[in-house]
Formats: C-alpha cells, structure tokens, sequence
C-alpha cells in the first residue's frame, strides 16, 4: 500500500494537480485535509474516473478533510472520541465541532486524516483549543493501541506543529513566541508517540520541510516547517519499506502552501505456520 497525506488547500482549486499526482505516483490511499468545502460541494468524480473511492467531511469553506482510496473504504468516523469543537465566543465542552478528523478501515489499516487546530497565537482560545483537541487524540490513540496492540494505526496530516528546532526554517516563527513550536505543543505531540505511535518517515527522510508560507519568497530560500506527518503504530511502523516528501509539488502554478508526504507500507502478515510442509 502506498499511503499519502497532502494539505491541499482547497479541492476544488487544485483537483487537477491532486488527481493526477495520485494517478502519476501510484497512491493508494490519500488523506487531504483543507479540502475547503462542503461534502456535497467536493469532486467526487474526478477521483472517482481515477479509480478511487472517496469519503469527505466538510461543513464550509474552512477546514475540511477527506480520505481517497483504490479499496473499498470502512467504519468511516467524523470524529474521534471526546473530540472538543470551537467556535468564537463559544466555550465549554458543548462548542460545535469542526471537520478536522476523518477515520476509515482501508486494506486492514486504521487511517486518521487529520487536520490539527493552528492555534493562532499563544495565549489564543484557539491555542487552548488546539491543546485539548491533542490531548483527546492522544487519549483516543493510547485507547485504541491498548485494545489492540497489533493495530495498524496512521495518524496522517497537518499536525500544525514543528517537533523539533531542525523542522522550522521559517524566521518568523519564533521559539517561545510563536504557535507551532511552543513547549506546550511540542509536548503535545511528543505525549501522542507516547501513546505508542512514531513518525514513520523521518528514520527515511530525516530532513526536509513540508509546507511554505507563500510570502517572502519563503518556498524559493527554504525556509519552510515541517509540520506534516505520517505517524503508525508499531504494527504499521514494522510494515514501512520506503517514504517521502514529494517538495517538487510545491512548483508550478497554483500550487498547495503544504506538500505530500508519502509512505509504502508492506503489511503482509508472514507466518511460518501457513507454509507448505514437504517430506
């Protein structure tokens, strides 16, 4: 399975250039988040005449997120559990939720396409947002690991967080100043591999940024975060055989602020039992 997350930015402004890099590099499954639309509103049928089948989540023209796959797709989830919402001037656990997760069993794999809450700025309520809304994740990850164990699990998308000093060349985003590489967010994520999740691609491609600002010339002097991951269980993680970050997508015209990240994945079981005996 070739597995694939891309911010896209808005479908409907790039679906061209999204099917056909799916089609040209042989994706399997491909997570999007900021499909930027509402369900109804997404090409379908472009992705369909590829050969996909595509579940979508989205409620307006902000966030959004969907999962396209050449196998039947199942246990499709909008939510994971005590997912918080957000709405300004709404506050407490009652506040509505937005489309920023996406869950499906596809070829055996649990596949999360995941858009992450920005924050904002530090001391933002959408900053407190974003915290609890990893938390929740992080919770549901640990849960779902220990049920299951043997999980193939993938955490993918725009986790809106630079883990380390080496994933953030953007100069106006500032250590203890700026969102994205705060100490409580970096703890955040660093709290979800403690769940017992990894980042499958960084032992293959350990640097490399994954999205630009489109001011500055930030994409031309690389000056870039690396915010986009694919994240497995250690089931998954066995079963990882190639990766990358495709930083090319990031030309041309009307490209995605973000770029994909790509995984191939090798998840069939091998057990001695099931060989033919010979005597």
């Amino acid at each position: 399975m070739r597995l694939a997350t891309w911010n896209v930015n808005s479908i409907r402004a790039r679906v061209d250039r999204i099917v056909d890099f799916a089609v040209r590099e042989h994706i399997d499954v491909l997570a999007m988040q900021e499909i930027k639309c509402k369900t109804e509103q997404f090409p379908f049928a472009a992705f369909e005449e590829a050969g996909y089948h595509v579940e979508a989540h989205g409620f307006s023209q902000w966030n959004g997120v969907a999962i396209a796959s050449r196998e039947p797709i199942s246990d499709v989830r909008t939510a994971f559990p005590d997912m918080p919402g957000f709405a300004k001037g709404h506050e407490g656990p009652d506040a509505p939720q937005e489309a920023r997760a996406l869950g499906a069993t596809v070829g055996g794999v649990e596949v999360w396409s995941l858009y992450v809450p920005n924050g904002r700025a530090l001391g933002d309520p959408h900053y407190d947002y974003k915290l609890h809304w990893l938390k929740a994740l992080e919770e549901y990850t640990r849960s779902a690991l220990a049920a299951n164990p043997e999980l193939p699990l993938a955490l993918v998308g725009d986790f809106n967080i630079a883990p380390t000093d080496a994933d953030n060349g953007d100069p106006s985003v500032v250590a203890g100043f700026s969102t994205h590489v705060s100490p409580l967010e970096r703890d955040a994520f660093a709290a979800i591999e403690a769940a017992g999740v990894q980042d499958v691609v960084r032992p293959l491609v350990p640097t490399g940024f994954t999205y630009w600002d489109y001011k500055q010339l930030r994409f031309p002097r690389n000056q870039g975060l690396r915010i986009d991951f694919i994240m497995g269980s250690q089931a998954l993680a066995d079963g990882v055989t190639g990766a990358a970050i495709h930083r090319e997508e990031r030309k041309g015209d009307g490209p995605s602020d973000h770029v994909p990240v790509v995984v191939d994945l090798d998840l069939e079981p091998v057990d001695d039992d099931d060989r033919p005996m010979f005597w």
